[in-house]
């Protein structure tokens, strides 16, 4: 009798967007295809994002201070740095200069934090990455998205303390929210590339803690980046810097840095997450045997 069962194995199929295991059957990576995958797991995005929130904040006593800790604890040594340069310099600290401080503080927290968050995300959840599938960016950004809550806070508290530097807003306000997308939108391709790394290298945490507790001194936080005349441009060649400026002149004033650092910032951007998405989609199919 001939055995009417087909012994040929089931033809694997993938969603578009994703990447299959079996090079023959994996579909061509669209942005188009990667984002509709994305948001068929949009449930699970807010899950992590949520489960992340609560973690941090259970059982703690501070609570909701701890969003604003850091920023305080960064414009606390700003301060003392504005003083003691004012004080060699022999002149005094304006408010302007303190409120530069506060301002920048509250963004270069959240970029700090997330990056440290996001780059063990996949470490943390290694359950998750080696027994279901889910498309894998899913963890670093809900490290971002985590992050932006505590970003939120801070920014209402920023907001409330505005009227005490007496600060002459306008126009230029609107202007903040693009340099934060453009803020989120760095943080997020770092956040895809450490985290694939630190898979590979489990020396990359050890070098994101160096980079989180020394990079603000290489970052315009404590001070302006026009303080260095013509050595100003090596400040600026970090991505981080011009928007960090950039929100800082929109909300206390000034004259802005020149345009092109801005556009240089917004490209490294944009480059730098499609860059670091197609990394990470490339590297995907090998997280589960590196975890």
């Amino acid at each position: 009798m001939t055995d009417t069962m087909s012994t040929t194995p089931p033809q694997q199929t993938a969603l578009p967007g994703t990447l299959a295991t079996d090079p023959a059957v994996r579909p061509a990576w669209t942005f188009r295809g990667w984002a509709e995958h994305l948001k068929l797991h949009r449930d699970l995005l807010a899950a992590l994002v949520q489960r992340e929130i609560k973690v941090r904040y259970k059982q703690s006593i501070m609570g909701f201070l701890w969003a604003i800790l850091m920023p305080a604890l960064i414009v606390g040594a700003g301060v003392i740095v504005k003083v003691a340069m004012a004080k060699l310099a022999g002149s005094s600290v304006s408010l302007d200069s303190l409120a530069l401080v506060t301002v920048k503080a509250v963004p270069w927290a959240f970029f700090a934090a997330t990056v440290k968050l996001s780059s063990t995300s996949l470490i943390a959840n290694s359950n998750l990455v080696t027994k279901i599938y889910t498309p894998r960016e899913v963890f670093p950004f809900a490290a971002v998205a985590a992050q932006s809550f505590d970003f939120l806070i801070g920014a209402v508290v920023l907001i409330l303390l505005l009227p005490l530097f007496h600060l002459d807003l306008g126009a230029r306000l609107l202007l903040v929210p693009v340099f934060v997308v453009e803020l989120i939108l760095l943080t997020a391709a770092l956040a895809l590339f450490l985290s694939a790394a630190s898979l590979f290298f489990r020396d990359v945490k050890y070098l994101v803690e160096v980079f989180v507790t020394f990079g603000i001194f290489f970052t315009p936080v404590f001070y302006e980046a026009t303080m260095f005349d013509k050595w100003s441009s090596l400040i600026l060649l970090n991505p981080v810097a011009p928007i960090l400026e950039g929100i800082g002149t929109a909300v206390v004033g000034g004259p802005f840095i020149a345009t092109g650092w801005f556009i240089y910032s917004a490209v490294f951007a944009i480059v730098g997450f499609i860059v670091a998405l197609i990394a990470f989609k490339r590297m995907e199919p090998y997280f589960a045997e590196s975890v």
